[in-house]
C-alpha cells in the first residue's frame, strides 16, 4: 500500500522486517521445542535462541542465488548463527510450515488493530447519536422525501452497523488464528505433532490440520470482514456526501476554515473529499476479496498461485480498513451537523411527509385502502403542483372533510408523534 493510506501502527505488521522477525520466532521455537523432545541439543537450541537473526539486505542478495525466500533466510539465520548448531534451524520443517504460521501470527495482530480502530469507530457514532435523538428531520427513500426521522436514528443505525462489524472481525480473527507445522502434504511424515502444538501455543495460535498450507478460505474470511467494514464506511461516507450537497446542506465533513483549500479555483467551495476518498478505497478492499475467495482453490496438496496474491492483498486490505476506520472517525467526532437546515428541508415539501398519518386516519374512519389512497395521492400531486401546504390542500377536498374533523387532520401533521417511537432504536444501541 502507498504510503498515503497507511497509518504507522498497522504499517508496521507488514513491513520486510516484521515478516523475517515472525518466521524467526517460527523457526526458533521448533527448534526449541525439537529440544524439549530429546531430538536437538539443548546447547544447541540455546544458541539458536541466542544467535539467531537476519539483515533483511542480506535475505534478499541471498534470494537472488536460490531463487527461494525461505531458502534465502535459512541460510542467511544458519551463518548467524553459526555451525553445527545453525544446522538445526528449519529442521523438519517445509516452508509453508514456517510461512502460513507466521503470517497467522501477524494476521492476528493486525486483527486486533482493526477489531480496536473499530469499536472506537462505533463509540465516536454512539456518542453523536445520543447528541442529536431527537433532532428531527427528512427520511428519504430514492432520493425523495419519505417521512420524518431523527438524526440520531441515523447515526444509531451506523452504530449498530459498525458493532456487527466488530463481530465479524472477531470471527475472522479465529479463523486466521491458527498455525500448521505438519510438513510437506500435511502428514508430519518429519516432524512431530508436539512441535507443531508447543510452537502454535507459544503464539497464541490454534495448531489445525492441514495440506502442506493452511486452507485459504480462512484467509478469505478476513478479507470479507474487511471488506465488510469498507462497504460500512463507504455508507456512512456516502450519506455525508450527500447531506453535504448545497441544496440540502444538513451535514459537513470536518473543514479546516484558512488552512485547508476544497477548490484551487473556487475559493468558496468546502467539498467532502474525505467522505468522497473512503468511498473510493471500499471498491479496492472489494477487489482484494474477490483475489481473496479466488485464492481458495488450489491444486492437490498445495501450488503457490495464492502466494504472490497474498503479498499484496492481505497487507493492502488490512493497511485499508485501519485507515478506512480511523478517517471515518474523525469524520464523525468532528462532523457538523445543521438542525435548522434539516427542519427547513422537513418542511420543503409542504407537509407530503405526513400522508401516510393521513392515509391511516381515513382507513380508520371507514374508507377502504384503496380509496382513501386514491384521494390522498390526488391532493398530494396537487400539493405538488400548487406548492401549497399539504393541509390546507386536504382542508378543500370534500372527501375528508366529510371523514375527518379539522382536529383529526391536524393530529396527522404531529412531528412529534412521527417521531415518537425513536427510542426503539436507541434501546438496541445501549444494550451492552
Amino acid at each position: 500500500m502507498i504510503p498515503r493510506y497507511s497509518l504507522p501502527e498497522m504499517s508496521s505488521l507488514f513491513t520486510d522486517e516484521a515478516r523475517f522477525g515472525a518466521w524467526l520466532e517460527v523457526e526458533v521455537l521448533a527448534t526449541e521445542a525439537w529440544a524439549d523432545l530429546g531430538v536437538v541439543p539443548r546447547a544447541a537450541a540455546a544458541a539458536v535462541r541466542d544467535r539467531a537473526g537476519f539483515d533483511a539486505a542480506a535475505i534478499d542478495e541471498r534470494e537472488q542465488v536460490t531463487e527461494h525466500d525461505v531458502a534465502a533466510f535459512v541460510d542467511v539465520v544458519q551463518e548467524r548463527v553459526g555451525q553445527p548448531e545453525g544446522a538445526w534451524v528449519h529442521y523438519g520443517l517445509t516452508s509453508s510450515d514456517v510461512v502460513d504460521t507466521a503470517l497467522a501470527l501477524q494476521l492476528t495482530r493486525a486483527a486486533d488493530l482493526l477489531i480496536e480502530a473499530a469499536e472506537a469507530l462505533e463509540r465516536a457514532i454512539t456518542a453523536r447519536a445520543h447528541e442529536f435523538r431527537d433532532t428531527p428531520m427528512v427520511g428519504r427513500t430514492h432520493g425523495i422525501h419519505a417521512e420524518p426521522t431523527t438524526f440520531g436514528v441515523k447515526l444509531a443505525l451506523w452504530a449498530l452497523q459498525v458493532r456487527r462489524d466488530v463481530e465479524r472481525l472477531r470471527r475472522a480473527r479465529v479463523a486466521v488464528a491458527v498455525g500448521k507445522l505438519s510438513g510437506a502434504v500435511g502428514t508430519y511424515s518429519n516432524v512431530d505433532p508436539l512441535v507443531e502444538a508447543q510452537v502454535c501455543e507459544a503464539l497464541g495460535l490454534q495448531p489445525v490440520p492441514s495440506t502442506q498450507v493452511l486452507a485459504r478460505d480462512r484467509h478469505a474470511e478476513l478479507l470479507y470482514a474487511c471488506a465488510s467494514v469498507g462497504a460500512t464506511v463507504e455508507q456512512c461516507a456516502l450519506e455525508v456526501r450527500h447531506l453535504q450537497r448545497t441544496e440540502v446542506r444538513e451535514a459537513e465533513e470536518p473543514f479546516r476554515a484558512g488552512k485547508q483549500k476544497g477548490s484551487s479555483a473556487m475559493p468558496h467551495k468546502r467539498n467532502p473529499v474525505k467522505c468522497e476518498q473512503l468511498c473510493g478505497l471500499a471498491r479496492v478492499l472489494r477487489a482484494d476479496l474477490m483475489a481473496g475467495l479466488e485464492n481458495v482453490a488450489l491444486w492437490h496438496e498445495r501450488d503457490i498461485s495464492h502466494s504472490s496474491v497474498e503479498r499484496i492483498i492481505l497487507p493492502d486490505a488490512c493497511l485499508l480498513a485501519y485507515y478506512m476506520l480511523v478517517k471515518m472517525r474523525g469524520i464523525v467526532e468532528g462532523l457538523v451537523v445543521y438542525p435548522e437546515r434539516m427542519l427547513e428541508n422537513l418542511d420543503a415539501s409542504y407537509g407530503l411527509v405526513f400522508s401516510q398519518p393521513v392515509l391511516l386516519a381515513l382507513v380508520e374512519a371507514g374508507a377502504t385502502r384503496d380509496d382513501a389512497y386514491r384521494i390522498v395521492q390526488r391532493n398530494a400531486m396537487k400539493t405538488w403542483d400548487e406548492r401549497r401546504l399539504f393541509v390546507d390542500v386536504l382542508r378543500e377536498d370534500s372527501d375528508v372533510t366529510a371523514a375527518l374533523s379539522d382536529e383529526q387532520l391536524a393530529g396527522c401533521f404531529d412531528l412529534k408523534r412521527a417521531i415518537a417511537n425513536v427510542g426503539r432504536a436507541f434501546e438496541v444501541l445501549d444494550r451492552s
